[in-house]
């Protein structure tokens, strides 16, 4: 069995609103089972690090939950966020408008260099 599980966010479409809070669930509830679990977001998807924008977008058509319910879910189960260094920029991610959940900011090494560690299974959207 895995002990961590790294998560990329690069190819979902914040579009398709029903998509967005899969990765979030499941890693709440890997971190419930006791893996260490880390999210990458990167491209687009680091806009969801913006406050205000997670908040505005409901995977679900009866808009109960947010994706940034979500997100608090996987943050409170131990969870941490990384913003992609090279896509911050790009798409208006800056410290002072990011939510309190970030824990950092880390490059393309970084992820590479958790997912060729040994126990650790990775996971992409």
């Amino acid at each position: 069995m895995s002990e961590k599980i790294v998560v990329m966010l690069l190819n979902l479409d914040l579009e398709a609103a029903g998509t967005l809070g899969a990765p979030f669930f499941q890693a709440t509830v890997a971190a419930a089972m006791d893996i260490e679990v880390e999210i990458y977001f990167a491209a687009r998807t680091t806009r969801l690090l913006i406050k205000g924008v997670a908040d505005k977008i409901f995977p679900g058509s009866a808009k109960e939950k947010s994706v940034y319910s979500f997100m608090q879910d996987a943050h409170e189960a131990g969870v941490k966020f990384y913003a992609c260094a090279g896509a911050i920029d790009e798409n208006g991610l800056t410290l002072d408008n990011a939510i309190e959940e970030l824990d950092g900011v880390r490059g393309g090494g970084a992820f590479i260099g958790e997912v060729v560690e040994e126990g650790v299974a990775t996971l992409t959207y």
